[in-house]
């Protein structure tokens, strides 16, 4: 038995806090896991800038409204829903992601809350869980699912190395220098074929 957890933004979508920064000018914004480790450092950057700028919640919204999956993100995921469960494991909110889930055809998503203001202005953001996606791949294993894990950045890592495999999909240079145990795929084709290997299944 196993089951496959796979990262959201940077996989299957391209990275929202990158969308939003180009359409407020704001290059502060585009910086994301990729870049710092520490996710309540980076988080905690962004809710200062959004109140500096009085960017609400339904702006962020109406930026993510306009987001389209990478392309051949949704066959991928058809194709490994085919062959195994996914769940996705993202450090996103659930606020942001409904209208990425259905245009990804509804995978099953964990990921964190949003705290928000009377005057729709994000106040707080709410951890559903520390180090989340470690501990999801943990729960899994003591269910006795063999764990199959891909993602792109920092916030990836734990996750990725607590399973019985993990892939890194489309990694900074950054991230590969410094993990370079992890393999390396660069498109859903290698991804694919990483996955077969992986999970023992014939082309």
């Amino acid at each position: 038995m196993q089951v496959i957890c796979a990262d959201l933004e940077g996989v299957f979508v391209p990275e929202i806090w990158i969308n939003v920064a180009e359409k407020t000018g704001i290059e502060e914004l585009r910086l994301t896991t990729r870049d710092i480790s520490d996710y309540d450092v980076l988080m905690r950057k962004r809710l200062a800038i959004l109140s500096e700028n009085r960017l609400t919640l339904k702006y962020i919204q109406d930026v993510i409204a306009t987001m389209d999956p990478m392309p051949g993100a949704v066959a991928f995921i058809e194709w490994v829903r085919s062959v195994s469960q996914i769940i996705i494991l993202s450090d996103t909110f659930e606020e942001f992601a409904r209208p990425l889930m259905k245009k990804l055809g509804w995978p099953t998503l964990l990921c964190h809350s949003l705290s928000i203001a009377d005057d729709g202005m994000i106040a707080d953001y709410n951890l559903r869980q520390q180090n989340q996606k470690y501990n999801a791949v943990k729960a899994l294993q003591t269910l006795n699912y063999r764990v199959v894990a891909m993602g792109d950045s920092y916030n990836d890592i734990q996750m990725l190395k607590a399973a019985d495999h993990g892939v890194l999909f489309r990694p900074p240079d950054n991230v590969v220098a410094e993990f370079p145990d992890l393999p390396v795929t660069r498109d859903y084709d290698q991804l694919k074929s990483k996955l077969q290997e992986l999970l023992d299944l014939e082309d």
